[in-house]
């Protein structure tokens, strides 16, 4: 069977087709990424009327912050707890909606709504049910004996933004889970079946193995989304807050950018993140590559 080709008389059209994806790329990723990476090494005045060059110093501040390596550890410890809550119950409600006969289109229509829904409209659904003085669940903790309070308890403030921001996040996860459920052989599953094996062993030895490159797709894309797309969440819910409780990396540059006017530390801080965030997603890419090459 012969591969078929699209082939173009001219490059005036394949040009024209994929420039509108460049021009985007160039004004809104790469020429704001230069400009950081160019504000980073600068240092302005006190008034913000000049500015100089000073190399790797902003850097250098930064590692000797104190307050910017606990900020470190806990967007690591955000991230990951929000990747594995959003995957986690994306996977069980994938696999639950595809075992539904009946009114199966309602089920995963109702659960793939949320993801229209804007972080601060998310933030704003979340403090409806557990704002301490007006939200609907507060009665029933402190009836349970939880003194709930997350404005003062940095752990409870934690515990909201993270479920506030995965619960974002499940309706994504919850798609390509269900469009990769639904790809595997059912022959495959009918077969483990009948020789005995339960849904549990049937999960572990021929679903899950098969979800591996749906599986680290999503844990780039949750990697990103929550170092990045959190900000109107948490600033929404706890503004970073209780003191520097759910001060995240993106919450830090924000504070100290925008707020504080401190361009060259937190254009040094955005440098960093994005730095970070794409070496993170490049290993993940590297190990699947890796998994599928012994495969």
């Amino acid at each position: 069977m012969s591969e078929r080709r699209t082939v173009f008389a001219g490059s005036a059209l394949p040009v024209l087709l994929v420039a509108p994806q460049v021009l985007l790329t160039a004004v809104f990723f790469l020429w704001p990424a230069a400009r950081a990476v160019q504000a980073s090494l600068e240092r302005g005045d006190a008034f913000g009327l000049s500015v100089r060059f000073v190399g790797l110093a902003n850097f250098a501040d930064l590692f000797a912050d104190p307050l910017y390596i606990a900020a470190i550890w806990r967007t690591l410890f955000f991230c990951g707890a929000v990747s594995l809550i959003s995957m986690g119950t994306a996977l069980l409600l994938a696999l639950c909606a595809d075992a539904v006969v009946r009114g199966r289109v309602f089920y995963r229509t109702a659960l793939i709504w949320p993801y229209a829904v804007a972080p601060v409209v998310s933030a704003a659904v979340w403090l409806l049910m557990l704002h301490p003085q007006v939200g609907w669940l507060t009665p029933a903790l402190e009836r349970l004996g939880i003194a709930w309070n997350y404005r003062l308890d940095d752990a409870q403030a934690m515990l909201l933004v993270i479920l506030a921001s995965a619960w974002k996040q499940v309706s994504y996860n919850f798609i390509f889970f269900l469009a990769a459920l639904q790809a595997i052989p059912t022959s495959l599953v009918e077969a483990a079946r009948m020789d005995g094996a339960g849904p549990v062993r049937r999960f572990l030895t021929i679903l899950f193995p098969l979800l591996a490159p749906t599986t680290g797709f999503l844990l780039s894309v949750n990697i990103a989304y929550s170092a990045f797309e959190t900000f109107g969440t948490i600033e929404a819910l706890t503004r970073g807050g209780p003191g520097q409780a759910t001060e995240t990396l993106m919450m830090k540059v924000y504070r100290d950018g925008v707020v504080n006017l401190d361009l060259g530390a937190s254009s040094a801080q955005s440098v960093v993140l994005m730095a970070g965030t794409m070496g993170l997603v490049a290993l993940q890419v590297l190990m699947m590559r890796r998994r599928r090459d012994v495969a």
